[in-house]
């Protein structure tokens, strides 16, 4: 059995989701299974994910998905190139899947991977160094490269948070392993609503403001339960910031130290009283309110960019349907990396697997003080991956 891969965060899963894996099916034939590559705790916007991982991967699991694999944090709250190659790198270690399905604005896969191409182009590394030695902001220096090489038609994708996302999958993608592309339908990205689908970002406010009714149409369930959010861990956020020196601040993925960005953390950190005004401190024209976010967040995390291995060293299994139970027996011969379908499987890894496997449970652990009610420690000790047994 082969199957088709998809990289998502599912925060929440909704019905634009849904639609995702439907026409990917109908693309690839009923009997595709699909697997998702799926972010953990903490998100590539360096927010905390609304619910939990094993809450949304069931309704991975119910919205059509077969196989939900977790993205660790150090690939999930990363840039677009690292987010990107991390996801791609654990579809492909399953030796199952031989399709990347992504959803995209433009629907043009030749437009995306003429893009993608362009960026690995000696000629395009130094347009980005002078754009960037200019002044520009990075992703405004970055299109800018790729239209003096391709055209403004081709670098237009750059523009677009799906078809950006796309053409790192794609950048990143082995040569046995096939694209296709599925028309983002409805709202774009940060959108809010419209032709019976909503934004993930759109759903996110209306259920952190209690309004579950209004966002009803556009989850394949009910939501139930509370939420996190980073407003209940401000002042521990700023109590880790305001410990930091500047070594630490550059020992940071994407730290900027050539840029000074760490100097302008440090000092931006040293006087913020607020989140909000943290960043707002911080930030410039060149970097853009995701970055500092993420810089924030690993640096509440205890994270370095040291902890992040080139490779992923394993495929933590949050949760499976049938479909996907036969997939993981597959996956027994098939796969390059160790296969955890149990948390107690992390105790004999390799010693720098394990390592990461702990940094893991340690943002978990860290996860748990962002709901109303703080929850224990050693969750990833003793969680183990949603069993879908019943048909859909």
């Amino acid at each position: 059995m082969t199957a088709a891969g998809i990289v998502a965060e599912y925060n929440p899963f909704h019905t634009g989701h849904a639609h995702h894996v439907k026409r990917t099916r109908e693309l690839l034939g009923p009997d595709c299974a699909v697997v998702c590559v799926m972010s953990g705790h903490w998100v590539q916007r360096g927010e905390c994910a609304l619910t939990d991982k094993w809450t949304r991967a069931a309704a991975a699991l119910r919205g059509g998905v077969d196989l939900v694999l977790e993205l660790p944090t150090v690939w999930a709250c990363a840039s677009a190139e690292s987010f990107a190659r991390g996801a791609v790198e654990l579809l492909h270690a399953t030796g199952v899947v031989d399709t990347l399905s992504f959803g995209s604005e433009c629907a043009d896969l030749s437009a995306l991977r003429r893009a993608a191409s362009c960026l690995d182009e000696a000629r395009y590394t130094q347009l980005l160094r002078d754009g960037v030695s200019a002044g520009l902001p990075f992703p405004v220096a970055r299109q800018k490269a790729v239209e003096r090489l391709v055209g403004p038609e081709i670098a237009s994708c750059l523009s677009r948070a799906n078809d950006n996302l796309g053409i790192e999958y794609l950048r990143a993608l082995p040569n046995d392993m096939d694209a296709v592309t599925i028309p983002r339908i409805g709202v774009g990205h940060d959108g809010g609503t419209a032709g019976g689908f909503a934004s993930a970002s759109h759903l996110r406010g209306l259920l952190r403001d209690g309004n579950t009714g209004e966002a009803a149409p556009y989850l394949t369930q009910s939501w139930t339960g509370p939420f996190a959010d980073l407003s209940r861990i401000e002042r521990a956020i700023l109590a880790r910031v305001r410990a930091m020196d500047r070594a630490d601040w550059a020992a940071l993925p994407d730290s900027g130290g050539a840029e000074g960005l760490p100097d302008r953390m440090k000092n931006a950190a040293a006087s913020a009283r607020s989140l909000a005004q943290l960043l707002e401190e911080a930030k410039t024209k060149r970097y853009t309110l995701a970055r500092l976010r993420r810089l924030v967040t690993w640096a509440f995390l205890g994270l370095r960019a040291a902890d992040r291995p080139a490779h992923p060293p394993y495929l933590r299994v949050l949760g499976c349907s049938l479909r996907g139970r036969s997939l993981l027996a597959q996956m027994r011969a098939s796969a390059s990396l160790p296969v955890l379908t149990k948390p107690a499987h992390a105790r004999v890894l390799p010693r720098e697997a394990r390592r990461l496997f702990e940094l893991e449970s340690r943002c978990t652990d860290l996860y748990g003080l962002c709901f109303p009610q703080i929850q224990p420690c050693g969750l990833e000790w003793t969680t183990g991956p949603v069993v879908l047994r019943d048909a859909r």
